[in-house]
């Protein structure tokens, strides 16, 4: 890869530490980076000031942050006002899919993501999405990033005219919620400015009780350190 002249890429920044973590992933490939957010009317929106806080810390060429209200159509507890599940054991996290899964949010954000890319003349996606320590989601899978890719090619002038393929990168795709944050660290990620809670206080303080927040806490614990974001008493 030119360091000189690297090439785009569009990376999907939700402010959590997965997305923040193959954004890591991605500057260390050589990429020049541009982070895209999505306002989809999610009920933790404090994850877009903490994805600000991540794309200035990584010094992103660009970062978007578009408007798309799912809330329209409802359909799961981040885009409605049904209750998040709280304390679940481990055994019912990630069997079945859960009240959180947003309908088709991750076609969704990877079709805006492309639709960038195409404009840059960039061919590669990231996302932090991950198959081991994920929640149920069907599209945190690698058969549906596999299908997006070939959907992509497709779907698109780039594509249909031979300039290049696209490549959707998951860098974090197998790797569990502990490997995850140790490859951030090696890779300079200040966890302290990521948002994970789907249901934080008022203030934008963490629950430390739904699914996104346990499986975080738990890898933290796992590798022997301490959580560096607050959590409400």
């Amino acid at each position: 890869m030119h360091r000189d002249n690297p090439p785009n890429a569009v990376v999907l920044l939700s402010g959590g530490m997965d997305s923040a973590t193959a954004l890591a992933e991605a500057k260390a490939a050589g990429f020049r980076c541009h982070a895209l957010s999505i306002d989809y009317g999610q009920r933790h929106q404090c994850e877009l000031v903490a994805s600000d806080r991540v794309a200035h810390a990584f010094d992103v060429a660009d970062h978007k942050t578009v408007k798309l209200d799912l809330r329209l159509f409802g359909g799961s507890a981040l885009t409605s006002d049904q209750a998040v599940p709280k304390d679940r054991p481990d055994e019912e996290i990630g069997h079945g899919i859960p009240v959180t899964y947003v309908p088709a949010r991750n076609t969704i954000f990877l079709s805006l993501a492309l639709a960038w890319a195409e404009t840059l003349q960039a061919f590669d996606l990231f996302l932090g999405v991950n198959c081991l320590d994920y929640s149920g989601y069907p599209d945190c899978r690698p058969e549906f990033l596999e299908a997006y890719a070939s959907m992509a090619d497709l779907a698109t002038a780039a594509g249909v005219e031979g300039r290049g393929k696209f490549r959707i990168h998951a860098p974090l795709l197998r790797l569990t919620k502990a490997g995850i944050i140790r490859r951030g660290l090696e890779l300079g990620v200040d966890y302290s400015l990521t948002h994970t809670c789907y249901d934080p206080t008022p203030e934008g303080l963490s629950c430390g009780h739904c699914d996104a927040c346990h499986l975080r806490l738990a890898a933290f614990a796992e590798i022997g350190m301490t959580d560096p974001i607050v959590y409400a008493k």
